[in-house]
């Protein structure tokens, strides 16, 4: 569509062009005669012809935004009141390298949390967030992975009767006579909208009352690390000191701004061993696992620090008990929590959920993860081979070259030429410090909301 102006009025006659042609029409127009040179009418004249362009240029992007896609049809709005709900659980895998954490953010929609709603939302399985009975497990932060992560939440289902059953308001929809229906094969709906990084493992029927974060019976967190030069007996003897109740406010990040006020929690296992043997030591992969009820806010990572800091032989084990004992030591060291790549929300328990595999959606996992792996093992044995040639330089030896550089990447304090021991550094603020900073922040709000 193209706009052609009558010289010395603004009357118009249109004439379908495409947008790319009206916008070279423009420009070439615009070149004619540099507007220094113009006179009044001239520019009086062009600014119209501009204004007419303009006008031209919204009015073509709006009707190609209300056509649909050629040879799509406009869908009809999806009817939810012909299907029940059903209260399920998914177990999800994810691998978080690359996302910012699991919870929905404002200010970013590279999350997990993010597009398992868009999957749910675009398979019609729920209509929206907010009315789907929504819970997680488990809250992990950018950067940290889960193998087996779970949601609880209302979903459309096929079916009319079964273990967490809903009626679609106050009507039952109940299949036609003689009609049989198989339940929604949950899987491998989200599976085909979801990112490859994350997948469904499997669902499960459950109460009405079942919540994935509050009916956990039981969390298991793994840490991997490469052996490199530290101890992992002097690991493993600390890491026991860590299990029981303990308060572990010198063992976290303390969320008072929330309402975290306690932070006593109960640790029941702290276990420390090599993956795989088939390598040198140094390089021999290693994981740490923590198994718990519930967690604090980068209670994990700070564990781990800590912990390698033992193992590094520049801490001794007893700074466990000593962080430990909250009387004697209110105000936590200043130390840097331990990388959140190699950290995995390994496991979620929970009693009498039994989970359903779909095999074809088990199979596209396994495969889509063999594939994953293959390209890393290729990486890391090439870049294995290349150390294994560098640490054989005939003049320069192998001294030195397998110790614990290869740790210093994941920031656990010990860097510099001399290392200050955590009982001797700064400390960050008390509990009652904390608690006293948002009470005063929290007055201050109040003072500015109200009339004066």
């Amino acid at each position: 569509m193209d706009i052609h102006m009558a010289e010395g009025n603004s009357r118009c006659e249109i004439v379908d062009k495409s947008p790319e042609k009206t916008l070279k029409d423009t420009k070439r127009a615009l070149k004619k005669t540099p507007v220094e040179e113009c006179t009044r009418e001239e520019l009086i004249a062009r600014v119209t012809q501009l204004e007419a362009h303009v006008l031209q240029l919204k009015n073509i992007i709006a009707k190609s935004e209300e056509k649909p896609a050629s040879g799509t049809k406009k869908q009809r709005p999806f009817d939810f009141s012909r299907y029940n709900f059903r209260h399920i659980a998914l177990k999800i895998l994810y691998l978080g390298w690359d996302y910012n954490g699991f919870t929905v953010q404002e200010d970013t929609d590279k999350t997990i949390e993010a597009a398992l709603f868009d999957a749910l939302i675009k398979s019609k399985l729920i209509e929206k967030r907010e009315t789907s009975n929504y819970h997680r497990c488990g809250r992990t932060d950018k950067g940290v992975s889960a193998f087996s992560q779970v949601i609880s939440i209302d979903v459309r289902s096929n079916l009319s009767e079964g273990l967490g059953m809903k009626a679609r308001g106050n009507e039952q929809i109940t299949p036609k006579q003689g009609e049989k229906r198989e339940e929604l094969p949950y899987a491998s709906l989200l599976n085909k909208l979801l990112p490859r990084e994350i997948r469904v493992l499997a669902w499960a029927p459950v109460h009405e009352d079942f919540s994935a974060r509050f009916s956990c019976k039981q969390r298991t967190y793994k840490y991997f690390f490469p052996h490199g030069d530290l101890n992992l007996e002097l690991m493993q003897i600390s890491g026991k000191k860590l299990e029981g109740v303990h308060d572990f406010r010198n063992f976290c990040k303390m969320d008072v701004s929330h309402g975290v006020v306690t932070f006593r929690r109960e640790i029941l296992l702290v276990d420390v061993k090599e993956c795989d043997e088939r390598d040198i030591p140094a390089y021999r992969m290693c994981e740490l696992t923590v198994v718990g009820n519930a967690f604090l806010w980068h209670q994990i990572r700070c564990i781990v620090s800590v912990l390698f800091l033992v193992a590094k032989g520049v801490e001794p084990p007893e700074i466990i008990e000593e962080l430990l004992d909250v009387e004697k030591h209110p105000k936590k060291p200043q130390y840097t929590m331990a990388s959140e790549l190699p950290l995995v929300l390994f496991d979620c328990q929970f009693e009498n959920v039994d989970w359903i595999y779909n095999e074809e959606a088990h199979r596209y996992n396994v495969k889509r993860l063999q594939e994953l792996w293959g390209k890393a093992a290729i990486k890391a044995t090439m870049i294995r081979k290349m150390l294994t040639e560098l640490e054989h330089v005939p003049e320069l030896g192998a001294e030195g070259v397998t110790g614990g550089s290869f740790l210093d990447w994941m920031a656990m304090g010990w860097k510099g030429k001399t290392y200050k021991r955590l009982l001797d550094r700064q400390t960050c603020e008390s509990l009652e410090d904390k608690m006293e900073s948002v009470a005063k922040k929290k007055k201050l709000a109040v003072g500015k909301t109200e009339p004066s």
